[in-house]
């Protein structure tokens, strides 16, 4: 028998049949999937709505038909009950038999239409997983099934794809991945090798203007990463492996995970380092909270990555850490990897920077990370890459932030310092039909609603996608070489007229402390005198502060508009040389001390205002307020205590840092100066120097003392 299902060859099958039953990450994977395929095809049975809205019910229909189709092709293989084959055969029946009477469903958005969904990217999803169902059966249907199948459903959806919407097919973009590889699995299925090579090459066949090759070309910088941040980068493995393993076991000459250096080894390695120590994906550019490494496109990539690149301690603990395993040969070779070891650690990648752009020229994302002795993790990342939009190829292309220098901080198990991800109620049909709510884009995307400088309470770039695409920050330093100290900073020049900015961030394990300090120096040179807002959104409850503030009894917002009309202004103090905010998250305490000019303010705020939906979710944050023209703003972040309400316990609700201040900034460097209640005194020099000058010695003479370092930076 010549023909093969595309991504599990019969030989495959049988040897995941062993693993039925069994107490390993596939069996229990394969467990969960009968029960989950054997509930729905139960209760549901075989129907094909019409149309609906986005996250409607025919919508989500329509969906969990494709999904459900694609665990019974491979269930069918595997365990050989002819249940999940005649499922598959009359679901793909029915639709057949209406899809040619279809009308065109209505667009709510930029992406045109399918005859199923709203949008063409989920008509590609669809026509991907059933074309994968499709030739898990191909063997076992007539020709005349065949051919009512084919001719009626799957080949009509390739003309959609390729002819009626040509011009969007090429588009080099995660729907653009998710069309050719749909086209190309399909193609693959149906033996039409026409269509698998317009997928590869591009509707040209040029290989550049359109296609999977041109897509892993052209879609991610060196390291792997790509603009619209990991939301949509995660999004993009689930087609990039199914295509890529059905081009490997149907045309192996073309040697696709070799491709271009391995780049797609490159580019899932690329996600993998950027997740928080809990799995959790970094909001970057729209981002929802909740994606992480449990995502369905990251287990293949792990498995995979596993199974065909190499076999690794921090993969195994990927796999022990998202408890799943794809069902696939790959699959098994991680899962019996992870059955085997006689011991695995919590995966960590380690302290990195990951580029950004085309030729890696255009900033990017830097991580700091430090593992105690706890096996406790603290993370810390800056990222100051392209704005995460390119309007030139298409408007959906539209999920960048105005954020360049934005800071995340995770310990403890949570994220400390936290962005508020994108404004959406995924598939929450009543909000907004589950799409993007409008205060996306008047909160979440605005400067205000991340940890970085706005300039007198405008966002960056004036808010404009074109101007912002022009812009892209670069990295002035990364140290990463002893875990007790290191540091990373970035620096972005002309996000607002006359300004620009350098963040250095370190990490500095220090001995009286129970945790490494973050300490973040974000200065500031400008050419003229403005109004400097650090915003910090954090979570829990304020325990105390340094100063005196005053409450609002009547709240009202912050401002009018950038963002600031949806923050309600709860509270502020006067605040001069330091100020202190501590403040209770979990089981942990935080206090956030920060150097303070004369004239500044601490402004307690809350999201919610302006929100008559109540689309926005309330969240605390805080607004160091501080005026001047060249400025630094140092601060230090101090985890300290425990509290465990059960028990009635709290120890170390004080933290050792009493003060932070600048001792002096100038084109050599700047000088921090941190005061502990014990009577310590620590100082820290960061260069401002060009990278070629860093290694060289600094000296700077501030109030009348002399400070000198070596390097980028130094705890003198």
């Amino acid at each position: 028998m010549s023909y093969q299902p595309l991504l599990l060859n019969f030989e495959e099958a049988a040897e995941l049949r062993k693993e039925l039953g069994k107490d390993s990450l596939l069996g229990k994977a394969l467990t969960r999937d009968i029960k989950q395929t054997d509930a729905y095809m139960a209760e549901v049975g075989i129907e094909v709505p019409g149309h609906g809205e986005g996250g409607g019910y025919e919508h989500n229909r329509h969906k969990q038909n494709y999904i459900h189709m694609d665990l019974a092709g491979r269930l069918f293989l595997i365990t050989e009950e002819t249940k999940y084959r005649d499922y598959i055969v009359d679901m793909l029946t029915a639709y057949a038999t209406v899809y040619p009477t279809l009308e065109s469903n209505v667009s709510l958005d930029s992406n045109p239409p399918g005859k199923l969904f709203h949008q063409t990217l989920n008509e590609n999803m669809w026509m991907l997983y059933a074309s994968c169902a499709y030739s898990c059966i191909y063997h076992t249907i007539s020709e005349e099934q065949k051919r009512l199948i084919e001719d009626d459903l799957l080949k009509q959806m390739i003309e959609m794809f390729v002819v009626t919407y040509a011009h969007d097919f090429d588009i080099v973009h995660n729907h653009g991945l998710w069309a050719v590889a749909a086209v190309g699995i399909c193609g693959y299925a149906i033996n039409d090798q026409e269509s698998v090579d317009k997928a590869l090459y591009g509707l040209k066949m040029d290989k550049v203007s359109g296609g999977f090759l041109a897509q892993l070309d052209q879609l991610f910088s060196p390291d792997g990463y790509y603009m619209e941040g990991p939301y949509y980068h995660r999004f993009s493995l689930r087609p990039i492996y199914l295509f890529a393993e059905a081009i490997e076991r149907r045309q192996p000459e073309l040697g696709i995970y070799e491709f271009n250096d391995s780049v797609i080894k490159t580019t899932s390695y690329s996600v993998f380092k950027t997740a928080f120590p809990d799995g959790t994906l970094p909001a970057l550019n729209d981002s929802s909270k909740t994606i992480s490494i449990n995502d369905e496109g990251v287990i293949m990539a792990t498995s995979v990555c596993y199974h065909r690149y190499e076999q690794t301690e921090t993969l195994l603990g990927m796999a022990d850490h998202q408890q799943d395993v794809w069902v696939h040969s790959s699959g098994q070779t991680l899962s019996n990897a992870v059955e085997q070891a006689d011991e695995i650690k919590p995966f960590n990648w380690g302290s990195l920077f990951v580029t950004d752009g085309p030729e890696g020229e255009k900033g990017g994302v830097s991580i700091l990370r430090h593992r105690d002795e706890k096996d406790d993790d603290t993370m810390a990342l800056i990222w100051f890459g392209q704005h995460g939009s390119d309007h030139q190829y298409h408007s959906a292309l539209d999920h960048g932030h105005y954020d360049g220098l934005h800071l995340s901080v995770f310990n403890r198990g949570h994220e400390v310092l936290h962005d508020y991800g994108f404004g959406r109620w995924v598939n929450v049909e009543p909000k907004f039909g589950g799409r993007y709510i409008p205060e996306n884009k008047t909160y979440c995307k605005q400067t205000v609603a991340h940890n970085t400088v706005t300039v007198d309470q405008k966002t960056q770039n004036n808010f404009d996608t074109a101007l912002a695409e022009s812009k892209f920050g670069q990295k002035h330093f990364f140290v990463a070489d002893d875990q007790s100290l290191q540091g990373m900073s970035g620096t972005i020049s002309d996000y607002y007229t006359g300004v620009d900015m350098q963040r250095s961030i370190i990490l500095a394990e220090l001995p009286e402390f129970e945790k490494p300090l973050m300490i973040d120096v974000y200065r500031i040179e400008a050419d003229a005198e403005h109004e400097y807002d650090l915003p910090v959104h954090h979570s829990g409850q304020i325990i105390r502060t340094d100063f005196d503030y005053q409450v609002e009894s009547t709240l009202k917002p912050l401002g009018e508009d950038n963002g600031y009309q949806h923050l309600w202004n709860v509270g502020s103090g006067k605040v001069e040389g330091s100020s202190l905010v501590s403040w209770l998250h979990d089981s942990s305490y935080y206090s956030l001390i920060t150097s303070a000019v004369e004239g500044s303010e601490v402004i307690f705020a809350r999201t919610g205002a302006n929100d008559p939906d109540f689309n926005l979710k309330s969240e605390p944050a805080l607004i160091l307020r501080q005026s001047g023209q060249d400025h630094v703003f140092a601060s230090v972040l101090e985890t300290h205590g425990y509290f465990n309400e059960s028990i009635e316990a709290s120890v170390g609700a004080r933290g050792l840092v009493k003060a932070v201040s600048v001792v002096g900034h100038n084109s050599i460097g700047t000088v921090v100066r941190i005061e502990t209640t014990s009577g310590n005194t620590y100082h820290y020099g960061i260069s401002n120097q060009a990278e070629d000058a860093q290694k060289a010695l600094h000296t700077v003479e501030f109030s009348g003392n002399t400070y000198t370092w070596t390097g980028s930076f130094a705890q003198l």
